[in-house]
């Protein structure tokens, strides 16, 4: 997650020094990139919050037929 919000101020730099340049459309482009960038991230840390969801449903589930298992072999 770092390496790609360093991707994102890297590609904001980059856009706004070519538009300081004179390169408006360069600098557009490199906008764009940057916007799609901070979409890919908020999809990441959703994604991120349901693998964890389901990690601590399966944990919770693996507790459980432990608990089960244990009880039915006293």
């Amino acid at each position: 997650m770092l390496r790609t919000v360093m991707s994102l101020a890297a590609t904001l730099v980059c856009g706004a020094l070519l538009t300081g340049c004179g390169l408006a459309d360069t600098g557009l482009a490199a906008g764009a990139a940057g916007a799609s960038q901070a979409e890919q991230v908020r999809q990441g840390k959703e994604t991120e919050a349901r693998v964890q969801k389901q990690l601590d449903a399966a944990t919770q589930l693996d507790a459980d037929r432990r608990r089960a298992a244990e009880a039915e072999s006293q």
